[in-house]
């Protein structure tokens, strides 16, 4: 409004100085020749640029407004307004007004903007930060870009992860959440469980049991896609699997698959020492543990799993039920790891090192078996303190 009524020149541009209009053209009356043409002037250039601001978030919000949007954009094309760069000053505020009113409903691509699904960066980050896994890698990427690309999943995608403590459960999970998700672990579409914080007392497991029905109820309800994740599954109680088995059985209906999207992912250390031991196996046999195949680690963690259902083990449930579809196995981390890690480390914070640190920093680990001292005993679940012993 200020541009129309300071004279001429395109927005951003700073109008050259002017003098007063009585002294130069002689005053003009306020309803005069000059005051008339600027009036409709106005009032025509904001006209249009409300009409513009209606349609770009009709379009927005409501896909049948683009029919009509377009429509409008032909006629725009075809008698421009003169004076008014709308692409230039109008559209910037409208991607403002866009996002602001994205914050509250759904408008974005995936229909939901606190669902963002970028594949492409989970797979550049596995790939840059996540050391040693390759089969945690390629088995999480998969999986997870399957069930999203599918149009109605009949099912909750559960994925299993076991390992030692520090080989990047904890870490994958988290990765998985920032790059589905706008806010990450903070999302409202995202839910974590660690069993031994949220559910300590046996004797209240039928309270929890309500509890997590509801907490799980209001999640699918908030959010088309969900994220569940439960740490330290091998300690949850059995009713608590009767809790969340419905979430995760198949639907009876494709109307009740869209509304129920959802990804499971439950970690346990259980399995640990069997996935340490076919990785040492072949080192001894002068194999790389890029050899080590999926379906051998996977055939030796669903026996374990299920016979330490006989210990009441309850996560194994799920194995016998055929509801858990992937287990997904991190492999031991050695040395050359756990300097990765803490190189990534030093790059967190902003602090130089050199190669010397970084083998400092891998020697302060301690190494299992005690004969090679091959695998990380933490992994690299305690390098990040670590390096604070070298700061200046």
């Amino acid at each position: 409004l200020l541009l129309l009524l300071g004279g001429s020149g395109s927005p951003g541009t700073t109008p050259p100085p002017r003098a007063p209009w009585a002294e130069e053209q002689g005053a003009v009356p306020e309803r005069g020749a000059w005051g008339t043409v600027r009036y409709e002037a106005v009032k025509k250039h904001l006209g249009a640029l409300s009409k513009q601001y209606w349609q770009y978030l009709a379009c927005k919000v409501w896909q049948e407004g683009c029919e009509e949007k377009e429509k409008q954009q032909g006629e725009r094309e075809a008698s421009p307004i003169p004076g008014w760069g709308f692409p230039l000053v109008g559209q910037d505020y409208l991607e403002i007004l866009s996002a602001w009113y994205c914050s509250f409903g759904k408008c974005c691509e995936t229909g939901d903007c606190r669902i963002i699904n970028n594949i492409t960066g989970l797979e550049a980050e596995l790939t840059g930060q996540l050391h040693g896994q390759h089969l945690a890698k390629e088995v999480v990427l998969r999986a997870v870009q399957g069930f999203l690309q599918s149009p109605r999943p009949r099912k909750a995608l559960v994925l299993s992860f076991h390992g030692w403590s520090g080989t990047g459960k904890n870490f994958v999970a988290r990765m998985v959440a920032s790059h589905l998700y706008r806010d990450g672990l903070r999302s409202d579409c995202v839910r974590v469980f660690v069993s031994l914080l949220h559910f300590p007392h046996h004797n209240y497991v039928d309270s929890y049991k309500a509890q997590l029905q509801r907490q799980l109820s209001e999640t699918l309800q908030r959010c088309r896609q969900a994220l569940l994740i439960f740490d330290e599954a091998e300690k949850l109680h059995s009713s608590l699997l009767d809790a969340i088995k419905p979430f995760m059985a198949q639907h009876g209906s494709e109307g009740q698959a869209d509304q129920q999207r959802s990804i499971f992912l439950f970690l346990s250390n259980l399995g640990g020492n069997t996935i340490n031991e076919v990785a040492l196996d072949f080192w001894r046999a002068g194999r790389a543990r890029e050899e080590i195949p999926l379906e051998l680690l996977e055939q030796r963690l669903r026996l374990e799993l299920q016979e330490a259902a006989e210990n009441s083990y309850a996560h194994s449930q799920l194995l016998r039920e055929n509801l858990i579809d992937f287990v997904v196995p991190f492999l031991p981390l050695e040395y050359q790891h756990v300097k990765l890690c803490a190189r990534d480390a030093f790059l967190a914070r902003g602090l130089p090192y050199t190669e010397a640190t970084l083998d400092q920093v891998a020697q302060m680990m301690v190494f299992v078996p005690k004969e090679e001292k091959l695998f990380s005993a933490q992994g690299c679940k305690s390098v990040p303190q670590r390096i604070n012993y070298f700061l200046p």
